[in-house]
């Protein structure tokens, strides 16, 4: 009966032993071994895994996932018009370097947190002095979190590694009093006006440079039309007086003739012209000898 007894308490140590060397890594966590306070190994990768039982080797385990760290205060910060503001932020960070992460911040997360937790508030009040509040609240916030989120990895990744990745940095809110609110809307509306009035100014400079410019090419084109109209007329002139000089050339009195029904044309134009004249003159010759003077025969 002692014997069995010994049998089965031997068993159980030896189970007991055995379980104590097993261990198993999850697919979210590293694994590391350590004796003495000194690092051993570094499971990455997910099983089942052997080690010395304790006191010679214990094991710990470190979160690989993709961690978020809010802001954990809410002091003012000063802006670069000495204004007062608090902001809400939050860091998305893993560790990436269990052993560095270990060496330089220790085993414990939390504690990794709260130093990250302060870099990332130095950074945002270093680049929040430097700015104003209408930038915290405009676009140019994208390049505020740009500016922190790089000097912090300047941090992290510097001398002494802390063996982490700070994937984001956003900002989630900015609180500042109302008259500040008021000020930075009032600027920005000005701000919108003068960019309003600028483009309306140019239109409408625009606008006069086309009028002009349509302007100067009607005038040139009047003109260019008037000078070949005047080009076209004075040759049909040039054509009709030498048709008339070959006329009146070959028969002399049609040409007298001509030239007094012009001018009877000419005086008598309107119903009321008077003329007072010796009927014997020779304005009236045409009228009186019509006959006899393109009758007439030629020698």
């Amino acid at each position: 009966m002692n014997r069995i007894g010994f049998i089965a308490s031997s068993i159980l140590v030896l189970l007991v032993l055995l379980s104590s060397t097993l261990f198993v890594v999850d697919q979210r966590q590293f694994g590391v071994v350590y004796a003495l306070g000194q690092i051993k190994q570094v499971i990455t990768e997910p099983g089942l895994n052997f080690k010395l039982p304790p006191p010679f080797q214990n094991v710990s385990y470190i979160d690989k996932r993709l961690l978020t760290l809010s802001s954990l205060d809410t002091e003012p910060m000063l802006t670069a018009e000495k204004q007062r503001v608090v902001i809400d932020w939050y860091v998305r960070w893993r560790i990436s370097d269990p052993q560095a992460y270990i060496r330089n911040v220790g085993l414990d997360e939390n504690a990794g947190a709260m130093q990250l937790n302060r870099v990332v508030r130095n950074a945002f009040q270093e680049n929040i002095n430097k700015r104003t509040v209408r930038d915290l609240i405009s676009v140019r916030r994208e390049a505020l979190m740009a500016d922190v989120q790089r000097e912090v990895l300047a941090v992290v990744k510097g001398a002494k590694p802390w063996g982490v990745d700070v994937v984001d940095v956003r900002i989630t809110r900015v609180d500042y009093v109302e008259a500040i609110t008021e000020s930075v809307y009032r600027r920005m509306e000005a701000e919108r006006k003068r960019v309003a009035n600028e483009l309306r100014s140019t239109g409408t400079a625009e606008g006069e440079k086309i009028r002009a410019d349509a302007d100067r090419q009607r005038e040139v084109i009047v003109a260019n039309a008037y000078r070949d109209a005047q080009k076209i007329k004075g040759e049909g002139d040039a054509q009709a007086a030498s048709a008339y000089s070959e006329a009146f050339g070959r028969d002399p009195q049609f040409a007298q003739f001509y030239r007094s029904l012009e001018a009877y044309k000419q005086s008598f134009n309107k119903k009321s012209d008077v003329l007072v004249l010796d009927p014997s003159s020779d304005f009236f010759r045409a009228m009186q000898g019509s006959g006899s003077a393109t009758s007439a025969p030629r020698r």
